[in-house]
């Protein structure tokens, strides 16, 4: 009885893995973003806010400022508003 619950019980997670779809990872101007796209949505509008141009403009001590500034002078039209799959940044 012992054998056959914990074989079902491995069948049942095997079988819960497959079916729970893979989250993609959220990103910001071709980015990968972390936990959110906050970090990316900051250094986009310290770009805008400041008027940058130039990436090398763009240096920080944290990465996806530096990315999200970076997506600023690359397209500055796109907005921070939502990442690359349209979907809200809460900052």
């Amino acid at each position: 009885m012992r054998i056959r619950t914990i074989a079902s019980l491995a069948t049942l997670a095997t079988t819960l893995a497959l079916a729970t779809p893979c989250l993609a990872q959220q990103t910001f101007g071709g980015n990968d973003c972390t936990e959110d796209c906050s970090g990316h949505k900051a250094g986009f509008d310290w770009a805008e806010q400041n008027q940058i141009s130039n990436e090398r403009d763009c240096s920080s001590n944290s990465q996806s400022f530096n990315e999200g500034c970076q997506t600023f002078v690359e397209d500055p039209s796109r907005g921070s508003e939502e990442d690359d799959e349209g979907e809200d940044i809460v900052d």
